[in-house]
């Protein structure tokens, strides 16, 4: 009698390593808020409001700034997955994201994994944490988008 083979180990979760090149991928995105804020004050006083007078919370203003924001990080994030598979904050922790047979996603999947992926955010990681009970180790935003996220092995020196 045979011993019966060994089950196939899970996946890595990789919960860390997403939190981690994500706080990395904040400092180049949060350069790119203030650039966007910057563009929006200068039109703001442009437009004949006092230079010492801040947008109003809650305005029509801030609200179309932080969709302006979110679009902003939107187009790093796409972008850099589709060229690579990796921001500036996932390279570090050899993190990439692939599409089915490991190729570069579409562009409709990159976005629905973003959108999808802010929504997992908002809901306090809910969808990030999913990952340690889904049996593929996939979070929402991988299942919606039909992407996952590798770590790559360490590169022999």
């Amino acid at each position: 009698m045979t011993a019966p083979a060994p089950a196939p180990a899970k996946p890595a979760a990789l919960i860390l390593w997403r939190l981690l090149s994500m706080l990395y991928d904040l400092f180049p995105v949060l350069a790119l808020w203030m650039v966007a804020g910057a563009v929006f004050a200068v039109g703001y006083t442009l437009a004949g409001h006092d230079s010492h007078e801040n947008i109003r919370p809650f305005s029509a203003l801030q609200w179309l700034l932080w969709l302006v924001c979110w679009v902003i990080t939107g187009v790093y994030s796409t972008v850099s997955w589709r060229r690579g598979g990796q921001t500036l904050g996932m390279r570090p922790w050899r993190l990439r994201v692939v599409g089915r047979g490991e190729q570069a996603p579409e562009w409709k999947a990159l976005w629905i994994r973003y959108a999808v992926g802010t929504l997992s955010l908002a809901a306090a990681g809910l969808g990030f944490w999913w990952a340690w009970f889904d049996r593929e180790r996939l979070t929402w935003h991988d299942r919606a988008s039909a992407t996952r996220t590798l770590r790559l092995p360490k590169r022999k020196k």
